[in-house]
């Protein structure tokens, strides 16, 4: 079984049960989940949108990438979210993170999420669950990443 990083967000309805709905979804094909807590966000990229609660769970899956994609993208269509503007309102968004020590780029998927580093409302919650998590794209720590993004800031 693969190790898997899933960051979650809601910014449309009732938020938080959006997370719990996803999350109960995802159990379906995670095994050995860690919930992190849920935090608020004001949201990025497109600012003029409601706060999003985001969070993060790990777990196992026997799950290919592609497959587990296939499974979100179900999992945020069967939950009623649709195109609209890029990074706008949403109900629901699950983006792979990571998933074991895979490195990959395709159209449609690339692991590790390749904006992952400059989103505190994934780093913080993967900290959460995975406070010595190492990217295996880079090599560097989760602390790294955190104490780089507050510099920027």
């Amino acid at each position: 079984m693969a190790t898997v990083y899933l960051s979650l967000g809601s910014n449309l309805d009732d938020r938080l049960t959006n997370l719990k709905n996803c999350v109960e979804s995802l159990k379906e094909v995670l095994f050995h989940t860690v919930e992190s807590y849920v935090i608020e966000t004001e949201p990025q990229y497109f600012i003029d949108q409601p706060f999003f609660l985001n969070q993060v769970i790990k777990g196992e899956t026997t799950l290919t990438p592609e497959e587990l994609l296939s499974f979100t993208q179900n999992i945020e269509k069967n939950m009623g979210r649709s195109k609209g503007v890029s990074y706008g309102p949403r109900i629901i968004d699950i983006d792979i993170i990571s998933y074991d020590n895979v490195m990959m780029e395709t159209p449609h998927l690339t692991i590790p999420h390749p904006l992952f580093f400059e989103r505190i409302f994934v780093l913080k919650p993967l900290k959460d669950v995975e406070p010595c998590w190492i990217c295996p794209k880079t090599g560097h720590s989760i602390d790294f990443f955190l104490e780089k993004l507050k510099h920027n800031i």
